[in-house]
């Protein structure tokens, strides 16, 4: 009887070593890739033309959640969340107008989202992203060219993303009008994190 104790305590304190090292092994593989997203550093804007004059707007706070190797692109996403009521258009009038139902009504739709869906890098060293873009109520499908530069644990993503706002119902009504603010907007992003 204690030897088959002896021999089944064995065979338990094996499998557990076995189990220890492949959750170990695993985790190393793996952990690394997620990065710690730095909001200081970073930045998200929207690029529009009024009156075909070039305004540049700043979203306050957002999040990103990144995870990202260069060598296993198949496991990479990314996933964006910004707070519409954090849009910045350097007036604060401005500023509560655009919140308004007409443009992107942010007491019903708080947060824009971006979630990728594929990361693939290009023959020119960078990267194509594609994903799905939730604003003001609307999903799109969008694809948009990505640039990777490191420097020692930090990585900085940087790209940028035209969409048009009316197929997100950004400007209704007499907002439809594309002769005061147009139709087009990019969306320019910089992204710092920390391995």
């Amino acid at each position: 009887m204690l030897l088959i104790r002896a021999t089944l305590s064995r065979q338990i304190t094996r499998l557990l070593t076995v189990t220890a090292f492949a959750v170990a092994l695993f985790s190393s593989q793996f952990a690394f890739a997620i990065l710690k997203f730095d909001p200081v550093k970073s930045s998200v804007s929207a690029v529009f033309k009024q009156l075909n004059v070039p305004v540049e707007a700043k979203f306050k706070r957002f999040t990103a959640k990144i995870d990202f190797d260069s060598s296993k692109l198949d496991a990479a996403s990314a996933t964006i969340e910004i707070e519409i009521n954090s849009f910045d258009l350097g007036d604060p009038d401005y500023n509560k107008e655009v919140l308004k139902k007409d443009w992107f009504h942010g007491a019903q739709f708080p947060k824009a989202t971006f979630t990728s869906t594929a990361i693939k890098a290009d023959a020119k060293g960078q990267y194509n992203v594609s994903g799905k873009l939730s604003i003001k109520g609307k999903t799109a499908d969008v694809t948009f060219p990505l640039s990777v530069k490191k420097q020692a644990n930090l990585q900085t993503f940087e790209g940028s993303l035209p969409i048009k706002r009316l197929a997100f119902n950004i400007g209704e009504g007499e907002w439809k009008d594309t002769a005061t603010v147009a139709d087009e907007v990019i969306i320019k992003f910089r992204i710092i994190a920390a391995q």
